[in-house]
């Protein structure tokens, strides 16, 4: 009886279901730009080129996880984060379906992982943040973090070479609730991001702490899903949010080409609000910079700034290097000067050291525990939030709440002022 009395979720209902586009005015922020010219490359569980509103938006892209096929999306969440930042809609005049802030821009899938139970270990997704740079990504999309681990020397490698290619990289502070932005936001450079809700207040799930960046909408976020029979699902989580603010990035980058990555930071900063939340002061610890508003970031009159990261910068070692086996020939490396020391040495304590060092080596190839700063306990494999879980998943099988269910929302984002940090 649930399935036979579930409702049919029309295009218009869909449509009419994503107040995200309401309280940033989207219609008006696109007469300035929808994203043309810009890559977002999103790195995640694929994307399913299938679906009707994102038929021509989705590149070729890559699997590194050995199935084949990153235009495939088993889990549903890639396809999800590309949906909100480069869905068009469908049908006539594309007025029904799926709208992504960005609907111009277009997406690089970058396969990670195939379900939520795989493992995201730090050298497949930093292959992939590579990959994106040497693609002519300007934007990446990281909507995982590593549930309080350490990002290890791969990831952060791979971080430091997008910066230093002027990529802006983007990531989500977690959904745990806790007193920590969780890495890789966590790291120099990256923009970290938070979620509210329809009135502008932080989700009860959002991390906070030192190193929030800005806030997006990520409650009741209504995005593309293969995996429903219906193809949309609602969800709540800092992914979502995170593919907003890459949106947004994409927005700027086309409307401001000559920008840096540092300068469309900067524009990103200086543009959000902290809305109706009196005596907060930039960065904010639960807030960070604000919320994002992407009409004001492609209109406001704000000068360019100095071309670095506002953010700071995340250094490597092989941040310079290109992408192809930089990270396997560095590890061959310091095998091979292991390998030396124990042939040449002879001594006892030589020995050790080598062995140390080896074991070293081969467990950071390997994803195993260690790293720099990890304290050799921390989780290494970054999993995905759970964004996926609809509301009232038993009732409706997903599909959006029913019509008159939420509160016509007053739009609280566009009648505040600035963030007072500004």
């Amino acid at each position: 009886m649930l399935l036979t009395a579930a409702p049919v979720a029309s295009a218009d209902y869909v449509r009419d279901q994503q107040w995200v586009l309401d309280v940033f005015a989207m219609n008006d922020t696109w007469a300035e730009t929808q994203g043309e010219g810009v890559t977002v490359a999103v790195v995640d569980s694929g994307v399913d080129t299938s679906h009707p509103d994102l038929a021509g938006q989705v590149l070729e892209g890559k699997d590194f996880t050995g199935g084949g096929n990153a235009q495939k999306d088993l889990d549903g969440h890639g396809t999800s984060m590309a949906s909100l930042i480069a869905g068009h809609g469908h049908g006539s005049g594309k007025d029904s379906g799926m709208v992504g802030l960005a609907p111009k821009s277009k997406i690089l899938p970058l396969r990670v992982i195939q379900t939520q139970k795989d493992p995201n270990h730090d050298e497949t997704w930093a292959a992939a943040v590579r990959y994106a740079v040497d693609q002519g990504a300007k934007v990446i999309n990281l909507s995982f973090s590593n549930d309080g681990g350490k990002t290890l020397s791969d990831g952060r490698a791979a971080i430091s070479y997008a910066q230093a290619h002027d990529v802006v990289v983007v990531a989500s502070a977690g959904n745990d609730g806790s007193v920590a932005v969780d890495e890789p936001a966590a790291l120099p450079g990256v923009v970290s991001v938070g979620a509210v809700d329809k009135d502008g207040n932080r989700w009860e799930g959002s991390n906070t702490g030192k190193g929030l960046t800005l806030m997006a909408p990520g409650a009741q976020i209504l995005a593309a899903d293969p995996t429903r029979s219906q193809q949309y699902s609602l969800s709540n989580g800092t992914s979502g949010a995170t593919a907003y603010v890459s949106a947004t990035a994409a927005l700027v980058r086309s409307k401001y080409p000559d920008l840096s990555a540092g300068q469309v930071i900067n524009r990103l900063i200086k543009s959000a609000s902290f809305l109706g939340h009196k005596g907060l002061k930039a960065p904010d610890e639960e807030y960070g910079y604000g919320v994002i508003r992407p009409r004001q970031a492609v209109t406001m009159d704000i000068p360019a700034g100095p071309k670095t990261n506002p953010l700071g910068q995340l250094t490597s070692s092989v941040s310079s290097q290109s992408s192809k086996g930089t990270d396997s020939t560095a590890a061959k490396k310091k095998k091979s000067s292991s390998s030396n020391l124990v042939l040449i040495g002879g001594i006892a304590a030589v020995v050790i050291i080598g062995v140390i060092a080896f074991v070293l080596i081969r467990s950071r190839r390997n994803g195993g525990n260690g790293g720099p700063g990890s304290g050799g306990g921390s989780p290494q494999n970054p999993t995905y939030p759970p964004t996926q879980q609809p509301y009232n998943s038993a009732p409706n099988q997903g599909y959006p709440a029913p019509p008159g269910q939420y509160p016509q929302h007053p739009n609280s984002y566009s009648q505040q002022p600035p963030h007072q940090g500004q």
